[in-house]
């Protein structure tokens, strides 16, 4: 006796529609969503950069004067001011998006998504007036 169980060696293929490869254009925060991940690119380069310099200092000051010599050309001027406005977009997006990220409770009560994004912005102005003291100060 011979039983059919529906059973079939290949799954039938499913129906996708056709998606064109720009269909994040037709919305802006698609736009600056996409936008967002591509700054993603600048942060590599800075960390990149600091790997370079640190790499330099420790060859000498030849290797460091070689390293700040190619920084200050123009072209290399204005790659590191686009990355400095990708680099600062990227990181006030990621303040803005961190209290959906990181929920806070203390007991009952949820801590207020306003004082999460203001520690972190009041966190960065503390960091960046530290190193600018210490660079005027000498």
């Amino acid at each position: 006796m011979e039983t059919k169980t529906g059973y079939t060696l290949h799954h039938p293929k499913w129906h996708r529609e056709d998606k064109p490869i720009f269909w994040w254009v037709k919305r802006w925060v698609y736009i600056g969503f996409i936008f967002r991940e591509l700054t993603s690119v600048a942060i590599a380069y800075f960390a990149i950069l600091m790997i370079l310099a640190y790499r330099a200092l420790q060859s000498g000051p030849e290797a460091y004067a070689e390293l700040m010599g190619c920084l200050s050309h123009p072209a290399m001027i204005v790659i590191n001011v686009l990355a400095l406005g990708a680099a600062l977009y990227h990181s006030i997006t990621w303040f803005n998006l961190s209290p959906k990220a990181m929920v806070v409770r203390l007991g009952n009560w949820r801590v207020p998504d306003i004082m999460i994004a203001g520690g972190n912005y009041a966190g960065w102005l503390f960091i960046s007036a530290v190193i600018t003291a210490a660079y005027i100060l000498g």
